[in-house]
């Protein structure tokens, strides 16, 4: 009788001390995916450069924003209404029409004219990113109010000069001239980036991109439509 001889394994069948070209993971899956999460840190990674590029676009949009101001000063200081002052001679400069109401409608130029900056920087705004955000309100909301600040001083310096002496000494005795350009209720300065929150707020609400509607469950009660043939029972023959 001979022993039975043990079978020798085939060179070409797979054996599990062999060593592979993948380092062994005692924490992979068995399909072979380890426990690190790819997909995940690639979103992180568009997360971050969306968020880099919202930021970058935000800064650009309140910087334009804020050069806008000059235009918004030159207006301001060809559009207000001249305030006249007349002087005595002996130093004395008084207004020549004590009851006039142009110093009260330069303020009310600025704040129309900075409302309707608001309006156009936020229409230019929603047309360049409609995605919207919170970098972007907070890019007008910046923009505009240090665009109020520029148009301020800029129509200031475009207007007669602050020295009323060195006004009336040159206008003469019982001439009028016209007062520096001020600007007395310091709020209007919220008037641009007020202007602009409401109408991008308004744009974004009519014309944004809608989110879409999540699909209702079955069990929702008007998830599930009701038999439209339902069967009646027989008549009893009572």
């Amino acid at each position: 009788m001979t022993a039975p001889q043990t079978p020798q394994p085939h060179e070409n069948q797979p054996h599990d001390n062999r060593a592979t070209g993948h380092a062994y993971n005692p924490w992979a899956s068995p399909s072979g995916a380890t426990s690190d999460h790819p997909t995940s840190g690639g979103s992180a990674v568009r997360d971050r450069a969306e968020l880099r590029r919202e930021l970058f676009e935000a800064a650009l949009i309140a910087l334009v924003v804020t050069v806008c101001g000059v235009l918004l000063g030159a207006l301001w200081a060809w559009l207000a209404p001249r305030v006249p002052l007349i002087a005595d001679g002996s130093g004395n400069v008084y207004l020549q029409h004590v009851e006039g109401e142009e110093a009260i409608g330069g303020d009310g130029t600025f704040i129309l004219l900075a409302l309707g900056f608001g309006v156009v920087c936020a229409a230019g705004a929603f047309l360049f990113r409609r995605g919207g955000g919170i970098p972007l309100v907070v890019a007008l909301v910046v923009g505009g109010l240090l665009g109020s600040v520029v148009a301020w001083r800029f129509g200031i310096w475009l207007g007669p000069t602050s020295d009323l002496g060195e006004l009336a000494k040159e206008a003469g005795k019982g001439v009028p001239f016209d007062a520096p350009l001020r600007l007395q209720a310091k709020g209007a300065l919220i008037a641009w980036p007020a202007g602009a929150m409401v109408a991008h707020l308004l744009l974004t609400g009519l014309f944004g991109p809608r989110d879409p509607e999540p699909p209702q469950p079955e069990w929702y009660p008007g998830g599930q439509q009701a038999p439209q043939n339902p069967q009646t029972p027989p008549p009893s023959d009572s």
